[in-house]
């Protein structure tokens, strides 16, 4: 039972660090880790109620691997977007005072 529970989070890592990356705060990702690690378990350990609960836990799991603006962006032919170019920044002046042997 152990061994189970330790693979599903294992599991649950996956997507949750993709969160984590997206900027989800540590109380929403906690609730995501609970629920889905929760919901992987009882799928795991009771047999019953697994034809209700496996769909609900395959979105859980996949959701955050898929991201609405890349799917549009594959929809209407789109590249990846190009990151900001930033100006050409001037080569910084010297405004270090002479020293009193150089004047």
């Amino acid at each position: 039972m152990l061994a189970i529970a330790g693979l599903v989070a294992l599991l649950v890592l996956l997507p949750a660090r993709r969160l984590h990356l997206a900027g989800w705060r540590r109380e929403a990702l906690t609730t995501y880790f609970a629920a889905v690690w929760l919901l992987g378990v009882v799928v795991a350990v009771v047999p019953a109620p697994t034809r209700l609960l496996v769909p609900i836990l395959l979105i859980a799991y996949l959701a955050p691997f898929v991201t609405p603006r890349a799917g549009l962006d594959r929809l209407f032919g789109r590249g990846p977007a190009s990151p900001p170019v930033e100006p050409e920044r001037p080569p910084p002046r010297n405004v270090t005072p002479p020293d009193a042997r150089d004047r």
